[in-house]
């Protein structure tokens, strides 16, 4: 029987550590070598890490990640390794390197450059042209990235034609709800069409907004997952392929021979590599079961708190701190999200700021006590009316004959947002901040007091969602972490007497489908209008969502979770005359 046994590094690299990425490379390499594999693929750009933004428009970088890929290329003896990186020609690629024996044997440039969304290749890269296909151990290999696998006639569909067994696709693909089923949906219609094996390696990890989420996939001829890497997490994917599985397949589908393609045309050519090396490799220790998909295994809740945990402690990790901040106010939002940072960090690693005003409620009092004590974290108290009390005084000749108003209210935040600040700068812990997508979608937040942070963990979470996670962080726990109250609470900012989200919001239920509607589905007022949403209450909403933008280009960055995030995922101008209702 004819086969390859394959190695996948499903390894989480850290943007513009060079010299930390390729040792990672290099530790994976002898671990494939130990287990005799004829190729071990590395994702998409993992010497620079993804995406490197404009680190790239730096040429002293360039020649250093190709300097960290000749010192990867001197550790290839025995063995291919398909290794992404930066390559320098006439202009910049994304690229992978061919590498085997000591040698770069070819590389690939990615073809189809993504310019949508959070991606901004056109920015930097050209495109490439050649797809050549690998004569790897005599298996035809062809290779591609990323995108080149989304498009049903792209590169992986003419190296099928060109002979390719075996498509290895690597990427840097970032996690967004509901992005998983489709994603594997798609790699089995390339797989099934082409009739080829589709090894699909993605990278893990948190970089900024962006957690990718691994997810690698082995998928066979007839469009069947026959391995699927970890979630959320680093993995090592070995696996012997039946070569002869994919000849067998062709037999019996007339379609590829209708499209056949002839060797040596225009950009296509075969490359060998090498020939094959162990007739007789002693076999794999157990094989082991295909993981269910993690849409089949793992509820929403759970895939997107995972997602908002890896962002976390990849944000904290590769930012140098060691613990972080949290304002606490007995409110859901906090509290998902202190229980969000004990996960991801280990709670001695995190302390609880709580800063009560003239308006704070004994019940909020009890429920940042109680859910400290659930979660075994610390917590400061710093009360803040003493401190109201002489902004108010030093105010009062300024303020003189206007009213209380929401003045008095965002000041309240503004003394929260400096003290958790200063706590910051004296012990160097990172501020995470509490506000949500709906907040922030209409602009229900304070500017320089609870948007003042680090880093927003729950900035592309909707409220809704808040409360679906805190029910299933719970639920998944031996004993309830976030008290019972805080999950049945009128919603409350408790910045001036008996006040509620909804003196100055529709309900959340009511809101969040709006929000949805509009700034992820590009919606337009008579749109929305149409599904069944009040015609005031919708135009009040899109008048918030976009009077508030120079509110968003304020906040710090957040992990993104949805198919459309504020941010660079979705940017529009502060200064903007047009109006749809």
């Amino acid at each position: 029987m004819k086969t390859l046994r394959l190695a996948m590094a499903q390894i989480n690299p850290t943007v513009g550590d060079l010299g930390g990425n390729r040792d990672k490379v290099l530790r994976y390499m002898d671990m494939a070598r130990d287990m005799r594999a004829d190729v071990v693929a590395f994702p998409e750009m993992c010497i620079t890490g993804y995406p490197p933004e404009d680190l790239l428009l730096k040429p002293r970088f360039i020649r250093d990640n190709l300097t960290i890929l000749q010192e990867i290329k001197g550790k290839t003896q025995d063995i291919a390794a398909i290794v992404g990186f930066v390559d320098m020609q006439d202009d910049i690629y994304n690229a992978c390197a061919m590498l085997c024996d000591g040698n770069i044997v070819d590389v690939y440039h990615k073809v189809l450059l993504p310019n949508y969304g959070v991606f901004d290749e056109v920015r930097y890269f050209r495109a490439g042209t050649r797809l050549p296909v690998y004569d790897i151990c005599n298996t035809l290999v062809g290779v591609n990235i990323c995108e080149d696998i989304w498009y049903p006639d792209g590169p992986a569909h003419r190296q099928g034609l060109y002979g390719a067994e075996l498509i290895i696709n690597i990427n840097a693909s970032p996690y967004g709800i509901n992005k998983t089923r489709f994603r594997e949906t798609m790699l089995c219609a390339r797989a099934s069409d082409n009739v080829i094996i589709l090894a699909y390696l993605n990278t893990v990890g948190g970089q900024d907004e962006l957690v990718f989420d691994g997810n690698s996939l082995v998928i066979g001829p007839t469009g069947e997952v026959i391995r699927r890497g970890a979630q959320f997490a680093e993995d090592f994917i070995v696996i012997d392929l039946d070569i002869e599985s994919v000849f067998l397949s062709r037999l019996q589908d007339p379609r590829r021979r209708n499209r056949y393609q002839a060797p040596d045309n225009g950009d296509m050519r075969r490359v060998f590599v090498c020939n094959q090396r162990d007739s007789a490799k002693p076999p794999l220790q157990g094989t082991p079961p295909v993981l269910p998909a993690p849409f089949m295994g793992g509820s929403k809740q759970e895939q997107v708190y995972d997602a908002l945990r890896l962002g976390i402690s990849d944000y904290v990790r590769k930012n140098g701190f060691s613990s972080v901040l949290i304002g606490l106010s007995g409110g859901i939002d906090s509290s998902i999200v202190a229980t969000l940072a004990i996960d991801a960090i280990g709670k001695e690693h995190v302390t609880g700021v709580f800063m009560p005003s003239p308006y704070t409620s004994e019940e909020s009092r009890q429920d940042v006590c109680e859910l400290a004590a659930n979660l075994g974290i610390n917590v400061i108290e710093i009360p803040i009316s003493d401190i109201f009390a002489v902004y108010l005084k030093q105010l009062e000749t300024s303020f003189k004959g206007r009213g209380v108003d929401t003045t008095e209210e965002n000041l309240q935040a503004r003394i929260r947002g400096n003290i958790l600040m200063a706590l910051s700068n004296k012990f160097g812990s990172l501020v995470l901040t509490t506000g949500n997508k709906s907040e922030m979608s209409v602009g229900y937040a304070t500017l320089y007091g609870d948007m003042a942070g680090g880093f927003a963990v729950i900035k592309d979470v909707p409220k809704t969602l808040v409360y679906d996670l805190c029910r299933w962080r719970n639920a998944a726990s031996a004993t309830p972490l976030i008290p019972q109250r805080v999950l049945v609470k009128e919603p409350t900012a408790e910045l001036r007497h008996s006040q509620k989200d909804t003196d100055s919001l529709p309900p959340y239920d009511m809101l969040d489908p709006v929000l949805a509607a509009y700034v992820e589905k590009e919606m337009s007022y008579e749109e929305i209008i149409a599904l069944g949403n009040d015609e005031t209450t919708t135009r009040n909403v899109l008048k918030m969502v976009d009077n508030s933008e120079y509110k968003r280009r304020q906040s710090p960055p957040g992990i993104k979770i949805t198919n459309r995030a504020f941010g660079k995922d979705r940017r529009f101008p502060i200064t903007n005359g047009y109006k749809g209702y």
